[in-house]
């Protein structure tokens, strides 16, 4: 569990909070590969880090998680228990959530981010706990699992409620389109504005 960042913590307690991050993966691995002996030591010695405190924000975030190889095994009759489940982790970890549904075979929820945790930390934290819950509940009639990825997507002040409304309105939303057409049209959408970058080279 990711609690609110110390204002003091070693860089081994922040690699243990972030173990299942593949970007806190790769920083790391670089680091232990290329600096010198000397810059190691001190490495993985406490490195004292002060952060400046966010006092305003908006960071509204729409997430859509999957389940592994996208099959249909989220029963309706357990929907709703998976909906506050993951909804009580969303405000355990500083955050709040604003709408939330779960499909068959993927969950769209909407989220104001607290800046003390990125998206990829958060989704982490839910996708591991839930996981857990449904398997241990036996919510589903199959083993249960998430796919390794999701996506997450920025979302202004003004198209909150928008997207609740879009959220609350799948299943309606999915008599006429299937998630994989919804899919493609989310990454069409939100991809379009972006140019070629590259690949950032450590």
């Amino acid at each position: 569990m990711l609690r609110g960042l110390d204002p003091i913590l070693s860089l081994k307690e922040y690699i243990r909070l972030l173990r299942r991050s593949s970007t806190a993966r790769r920083i790391f691995a670089y680091l232990r590969l290329n600096l010198s002996r000397k810059v190691r030591t001190l490495v993985t010695k406490p490195y004292y880090l002060i952060f400046m405190k966010i006092e305003y924000n908006n960071l509204y975030t729409h997430f859509i998680f999957s389940t592994l190889h996208r099959l249909p095994i989220i029963p309706e009759k357990n929907r709703e228990r998976i909906e506050k489940y993951i909804t009580g982790i969303v405000s355990h970890n500083d955050c709040h959530l604003y709408a939330i549904y779960a499909n068959p075979e993927h969950v769209h929820f909407l989220v104001s981010r607290s800046p003390k945790v990125s998206e990829e930390v958060l989704a982490t934290i839910i996708a591991d706990s839930s996981e857990k819950f449904i398997g241990q509940h036996k919510l589903c009639n199959s083993k249960f699992a998430w796919q390794d990825s999701a996506a997450a997507f920025s979302v202004s002040k003004s198209d909150v409620d928008r997207v609740c409304k879009y959220i609350l309105n799948q299943p309606n939303h999915h008599c006429k389109v299937t998630f994989a057409q919804e899919y493609d049209e989310f990454i069409k959408f939100y991809q379009k504005a972006l140019k070629p970058f590259e690949t950032l080279r450590l």
